[in-house]
């Protein structure tokens, strides 16, 4: 059984907001101010006079003791009808009359009568224990003075309840507007104030000041801690069952939930320069942008043209933060694919605050590097130039010819060996704070982050596209367009989300060389980094081994899962009949995922993506309390238990979920548990939970019972 107590000053909504507690819980409600109003109102129809200036306590005493003794007095638990009753009369309004309350404090402070009534409230608390009571034994709310420190000081939720005296002072006029009848709370509290103390917790107990909340924020504030005394108390009863069985040193940090692994994040946006990194094709911006950012994160070949999109990376240079741009290669007069990769670029300079031009001191100046000036003039962005490809000092004279540029001193540097690097972006970091902008933000921590995956070209950087309404990625007929992992901040159904294009994942990866096998390692990173993946399928093709593969590959990352059917409005009838009976046969492994259908080209059904994903990340952060997953896996059990093996039979002692994101739960169990039998523990799982989107994992610990010494 639950038992909260609820104690506070005059005005601060004990009573209603302890009624609503009591009715979403189904406990019990015992309203002691009532009986305290009660008392004063049976002692006036006994013509008792508690105006005289000594009045007389004994006689009071004895009048209130025979009340409750001869059976005069009775009050209702039920919080929809808390009816008080005197010989079978109904005299809640009497007792609410503004002659009643101006004299209950005459009777309440009378010390005997307090301990008739601290009497009577714990019987009525003590009988809501058992199964018969009006709750069935799950609880009792009881609001009003002591009830925290004296009458119930074992409760286990134990609030004072507390505002603001002028806050308390307007809802007491409010109510007296409505004809409930109002008082003087400042007078109210000083006379109570000289037999009780209500207006500073005592040891145990939590203070919650709702002098700024509405009604429902205050109770979903009572709510939530009362949740967490039932976890308390139900955790509690089942891990008694692990009692008598060895366990192991961290078995005790799963058991009490102490090594529970909440991963989620805060974050703080921080506002930095963007840099960006252009030049023409294969004089090495990848490679510096590994250089710079201390790791291989874009792809590098030597061949022209491997960059495609603008990637955006976070970087650090001696204390300062910024944001890098690498782009494809720009060219001049260059049509298809080539064109979209250079207009790229062209944009990065527009976004950037400053520039890094790259060229290549081996070759020398060419016409390209020229035309690139041009535009980078006509940009108006600050421009530190890079003579890349200058491996030792006695190369360093090939940087000379680039003066003739006119953008001021060139840098000769190795991007390959790192040599002037160092001095490279000490000016590039110069420029960007003469720029005095500060156009980008570091990656958002906060922002959920979801991978486009699937295999090339079934319309990932369409869908970014699409859902961007801008051209944030190249894209192109031609399969494998998308190479470096791009992030990309999209605002989709009103919340910002950050996006992850990546590259096609091929079948045979140890087949693969060059850019592409970088790609296809920098795609199954993406997926670790990701929370969502959203997974592309051509629907108008056949469903490939590859396509579950990649699929497949999602799932085992942990990651939650939308399955996307890109080009459904090219299909006819027959064809998604066709899909309807592979969903049955190739998807049985992911049944639980939800699924959109739409056109990334058109932007047909788009709008469904964002419920989806919302309610797949929702699903992979979900916790099950302890109390709640032993309670239903108990009834699962009971009704299914594990089949006989060897004359044995496995049984289920405790659960607990480890850790979210995905969902882990541990079993301790007495016995092996079968892998059909785990499946059919994950479906009542999800059947119980939802859990839709979101991959489970299932680990059980096998303990046997403590040998007698």
């Amino acid at each position: 059984m639950i038992r909260v107590a609820i104690d506070g000053p005059a005005g601060v909504g004990k009573s209603s907001t302890s009624k609503a507690l009591a009715r979403h819980f189904g406990f019990a409600y015992l309203d002691t101010g009532a009986m305290y109003r009660a008392c004063a109102w049976w002692c006036m129809k006994q013509g008792i006079d508690l105006d005289a200036e000594q009045v007389d306590e004994q006689l009071v005493t004895e009048t209130v003791g025979e009340f409750f003794t001869e059976g005069h007095f009775d009050i209702s638990v039920d919080p929809a009808d808390p009816k008080v009753l005197a010989d079978g009369e109904d005299i809640s309004d009497a007792i609410r009359a503004s002659e009643v309350s101006s004299h209950v404090s005459k009777v309440s402070n009378i010390i005997p009568v307090r301990h008739v009534l601290i009497a009577a409230q714990r019987a009525y608390i003590a009988r809501e224990a058992a199964e018969d009571s009006f709750s069935g034994g799950a609880g009792i709310v009881a609001e009003g003075r002591d009830i925290t420190t004296v009458v119930a000081p074992d409760a286990e939720v134990r609030v004072l309840l507390t505002a603001r005296e002028e806050v308390r002072q307007a809802r007491r006029t409010g109510q007296a507007v409505k004809g409930v009848g109002g008082e003087d709370v400042a007078a109210r509290d000083r006379a109570d104030s000289k037999v009780t103390s209500f207006l500073e917790a005592a040891d145990g107990v939590i203070t919650v000041d709702n002098s700024d909340m509405d009604f429902d924020e205050t109770l979903a504030v009572l709510v939530r801690m009362v949740e967490d005394a039932i976890e308390e108390q139900e955790y509690e009863r089942y891990a008694a069952n692990l009692t008598g069985y060895e366990l192991d040193e961290g078995d005790e940090a799963l058991i009490d939930g102490s090594a529970f692994d909440d991963r989620s994040e805060t974050y703080t946006p921080k506002a930095v320069g963007v840099l960006a990194i252009v030049g023409r094709p294969n004089v090495g911006k990848s490679t510096l942008v590994n250089r710079v950012l201390g790791r291989r994160a874009a792809v590098v070949e030597d061949t022209p043209g491997v960059t495609r999109d603008r990637v955006s990376y976070d970087a650090e240079w001696a204390g300062t933060d910024f944001k890098l741009v690498d782009t494809g290669g720009w060219e001049a007069d260059v049509e298809g694919i080539d064109s979209a990769i250079a207009s790229q670029a062209q944009i990065a300079v527009q976004l950037a605050d400053a520039v890094v031009l790259v060229v290549d001191g081996q070759v020398g100046m060419t016409a390209t590097d020229e035309r690139i000036v041009k535009m980078l003039r006509a940009s108006g962005k600050p421009v530190t130039l890079a003579v890349n490809k200058v491996d030792d000092r006695e190369s360093e004279y090939m940087a000379a010819e680039f003066w003739k540029l006119g953008l001021g001193e060139p840098y000769p540097i190795s991007a390959m060996h790192g040599r002037g690097v160092g001095d490279l972006l000490d000016a590039a970091l110069d420029n960007l704070k003469k720029a005095e902008k500060t156009s980008g933000f570091l990656t958002p921590s906060h922002l959920r982050r979801v991978a486009l995956v699937g295999r090339p070209n079934v319309g990932k950087s369409s869908l970014l596209n699409q859902l961007a309404h801008e051209q944030r990625a190249v894209v192109h007929d031609m399969a494998g367009t998308t190479r470096d992992p791009v992030d990309e901040i999209v605002n989709v159904d009103g919340e910002d989300w950050l996006f992850i294009d990546t590259a096609g994942i091929k079948r045979r990866l140890h087949k693969v060389s060059g850019a592409d096998y970088y790609s296809s390692l920098r795609t199954q990173a993406a997926i670790e980094r990701a929370e969502l993946a959203l997974v592309l399928f051509d629907a108008s093709q056949p469903i490939s081994d590859q396509d579950l593969k990649v699929m497949s590959q999602a799932v085992d990352a942990g990651r939650a899962i939308v399955l996307v059917f890109n080009k459904w409005d090219a299909m006819d009838e027959f064809d998604k009949q066709r899909l309807e009976r592979l969903w049955i046969t190739e998807f049985d492994r992911v049944t639980w995922a939800q699924r959109v259908n739409l056109s990334a080209k058109t932007g047909w059904h788009t709008n469904r993506l964002a419920s989806a994903m919302r309610k797949a990340l929702e699903s992979w952060d979900q916790r099950v309390p302890t109390g709640k997953l032993n309670a239903f896996l108990g009834r699962v059990q009971a009704a299914h238990p594990h089949p006989l093996r060897g004359g044995k039979q496995p049984r289920i002692l405790f659960a607990t979920q480890a850790s979210n994101r995905p969902p882990r739960f541990v079993i301790f169990a007495t016995g092996f548990l079968e892998h059909g039998y785990r499946r059919y523990l994950e479906r009542s799982l999800r059947e119980e939970f939802g859990f839709e989107g979101t991959p489970i994992q299932i680990s059980v610990n096998i303990r046997e019972k403590k040998r007698r010494k």
